[in-house]
């Protein structure tokens, strides 16, 4: 037998769970993706999500936002507030208002119906490229930013407040947030933000940086009463903290 090299080992399959009460389509979506080498699962509903979450570990869920018992938008809240996989929502409820209340509630994008699968998965692809970015991106010091007693783990991904809790962050909170503190004292625009945060190969409309922001704000506000990131009108976003990377 020849001996197994780093070079020959085939890294596993991604794993996406395809949430959709519309069985035709959620089998379309299925074999789309099993053709371009991911783990495809799939679930009718919550019930079979939750069964399927607690027998794989799934990196990715494409989420509807109209099914029967538990919808999805409960759904997103849910996962998103626990710290579950990344989300991207697809329904066809798909006016600005919607989509904006999809991010509000910790969903990493959102796509109104019909999409083609092809856009789909370049969506997929980007969210979970952001993911990989996020977890070696390591400060080019240290491994961890500190700033007005909070601590960004950038190995762990997990960011902890003054008193040591652990606050959970979304995908798109933890971008944000690794570029404020890479830019520290900078006001940074809508366009620098979404380019730095998201890839300038992601199409994602301005609201989204706002929404991303108002969780973001709201999460670090619980734990202190400074205001760490301003809003300039006009210009964009600032993080007023100083930053070190010990």
């Amino acid at each position: 037998m020849g001996r197994m090299t780093a070079e020959t080992v085939t890294p596993p399959a991604r794993q996406i769970l395809v949430v959709d009460d519309d069985t035709s389509l959620r089998e379309h979506v299925a074999k789309y993706f099993s053709d371009h080498g991911f783990s495809v699962h799939t679930a009718a509903d919550a019930k079979e999500m939750e069964a399927t979450l607690a027998a794989a570990p799934i990196d990715l869920i494409i989420l509807d936002v109209m099914m029967p018992g538990e919808d999805g938008l409960s759904v997103c809240r849910r996962l998103a507030d626990s710290g579950g996989p990344a989300i991207i929502m697809v329904s066809a409820m798909g006016e600005e208002i919607d989509r904006i209340l999809g991010l509000e509630l910790g969903a990493d994008d959102y796509l109104p119906k019909p999409c083609s699968p092809r856009e789909l998965l370049a969506r997929v692809r980007a969210v979970m490229r952001r993911q990989d970015e996020a977890r070696v991106g390591a400060p080019r010091r240290g491994k961890a930013y500190h700033f007005l007693g909070f601590v960004l783990d950038t190995l762990r991904r997990q960011l902890r407040s003054p008193n040591g809790a652990t606050i959970l962050l979304t995908a798109g909170e933890y971008s944000l947030l690794s570029v404020f503190l890479e830019n520290p004292q900078r006001i940074m625009s809508r366009d620098q933000l979404l380019e730095a945060a998201r890839g300038s190969d992601t199409e994602v409309f301005d609201r989204a940086v706002d929404v991303q922001i108002s969780r973001l704000r709201r999460k670090l506000h619980a734990s202190t009463d400074e205001e760490i990131i301003k809003t300039y009108r006009g210009a964009g976003y600032l993080l007023d903290a100083k930053v070190t990377r010990p």
